[in-house]
């Protein structure tokens, strides 16, 4: 905790240090330029504006509350990285999380790692920053690697040079923007994986897209399950009528359980036989008959 007050001492002291010639400091060729540019400094809060670059559109409020409160302890350990504007002005490069944290419990100051670059760098830095993050979900990763073509004319050779990734890899990611934007809202928001995703990108309309994908959300299927599915369809097999395989295990046991409770059981599983039983009941009285039973 000591430690983290010292560096962060420092940086205020650098910034007292640098305050006016900072702001006529606009390219790493300009006076005193070397004693700011690559330095941790200590920069106010209000003095910096947010990445119109970012690739990430949600922040959870709960994981920031949480390093707020880490930040509260123990100081932002590892500094933001920001870039010069004009005067004494500062644009985040990466950090927003931090950023946005320490405004969260009311710091008026952040340290900052400073670099000078223009839009395009600034742009490639801020994606290729944010690809590496492991918890960007597939379409922002497939939405950040389009920007990077589009916008800093790479080719999939050069991208996967620069975000060290197969390019086969960039490949799958950026296929996934073919898919029906409900199915990617239904990625981003967890209801099926890149796996799923990658299996509907090779059916080719939006309509038979969607029924796929209502019945993977609805049945809970796996990725081999939805691939069976696409493979069904390509076939002319009717994909309404193509039933979840259940386990034998669980067929040779529903009658039984059935039995047993004296009511129709539900059994829903994946195909690792992971799954769960549902015993509807119909009154008080038979749920006190159901609860005796398994005593």
């Amino acid at each position: 905790m000591a430690k983290a007050t010292k560096k962060q001492a420092l940086g205020r002291g650098l910034s007292a240090l640098l305050k006016e010639s900072s702001a006529d400091i606009n390219s790493i060729s300009d006076k005193n330029a070397d004693k700011l540019v690559g330095t941790i400094v200590e920069i106010e809060l209000n003095n910096i504006e947010v990445n119109p670059f970012q690739p990430r559109t949600y922040f959870d409020q709960d994981a920031l509350t949480e390093l707020a409160n880490s930040i509260k302890e123990l100081g932002v350990i590892q500094p933001i990285t920001v870039r010069k504007l004009e005067g004494n002005t500062f644009q985040l490069v990466s950090g927003e999380r931090r950023f946005r944290a320490s405004k969260l419990i009311g710091n008026t100051t952040i340290p900052a790692y400073i670099r000078i670059a223009n839009d395009q760098e600034m742009l490639e830095m801020a994606l290729v920053e944010n690809i590496q993050r492991k918890n960007l979900d597939p379409i922002e990763v497939a939405l950040s690697y389009q920007r990077l073509i589009e916008e800093i004319k790479l080719t999939q050779e050069q991208l996967s040079i620069r975000v060290g990734k197969k390019r086969s890899t960039v490949t799958n990611y950026l296929r996934l923007l073919k898919l029906d934007p409900i199915i990617q809202t239904g990625m981003r928001d967890g209801f099926i994986s890149m796996g799923h995703g990658r299996a509907l990108i090779n059916v080719d309309t939006s309509e038979n897209q969607l029924t796929i994908y209502t019945k993977v959300v609805k049945d809970k299927l796996s990725v081999r399950q939805t691939e069976e599915l696409v493979k069904n369809l390509k076939e002319g097999t009717n994909i309404a009528k193509t039933k979840k395989q259940i386990p034998r295990f669980i067929k040779e046991s529903i009658s039984e359980l059935n039995s047993f409770f004296g009511s129709k059981v539900a059994i829903n599983s994946n195909a690792k036989g992971k799954g769960k039983i549902t015993i509807p009941f119909n009154s008080e009285e038979d749920f006190n008959r159901i609860k005796n039973l398994l005593k």
